[in-house]
């Protein structure tokens, strides 16, 4: 989910286990040149989420990256696929309360959400799909970001 910690406990686990660190969101919007919330606006969901398959696809196989996806991600079942076939996925489950706290304004972070909708919404709709694709569920509630990774690493 949007403000689960993906890119900051990312970027520590990569360090930590000494590998590469790839932030899908970034790479969409250095390849588009725009910022999410402008693609979105700009091309609408179903354009957004073909970008967001790109990325995931053109992530190398096998390549000891630890990948940080969009929490859209899930929408895109053959990046998802990919993904899997190539690595192990994670949850990493914080409660809406705790993503209400973090998240103040869903409407200019580049969250692919329809017109509308809440955080509550866009849990309810995704959840079901991370946790179809999570190999690992990382419970992260009242978690640092230090004592997410160790749960991370010690779950392998």
């Amino acid at each position: 989910m949007p403000g689960c910690g993906k890119s900051t406990v990312g970027v520590i686990l990569a360090k930590t286990l000494g590998m590469g660190f790839v932030d899908t969101d970034l790479m969409i919007q250095q390849q588009r040149q725009n910022t999410l919330q402008k693609l979105i606006d700009d091309y609408g969901l179903d354009r957004f989420r073909e970008f967001e398959e790109q990325a995931l696809l053109s992530v190398p196989e096998k390549s000891d990256t630890v990948i940080a996806t969009g929490g859209s991600a899930v929408f895109c079942p053959e990046g998802m696929a990919a993904l899997k076939e190539n690595g192990v996925c994670l949850y990493l489950d914080l409660p809406l309360e705790e993503l209400e706290r973090r998240l103040t304004n869903i409407t200019t972070r580049g969250i692919a959400c329809r017109k509308g909708e809440s955080l509550g919404d866009i849990l309810a709709e995704r959840e079901p799909l991370y946790r179809k694709y999570a190999d690992i569920t990382v419970e992260c509630e009242g978690l640092t970001t230090e004592q997410t990774v160790e749960a991370i690493i010690s779950s392998f």
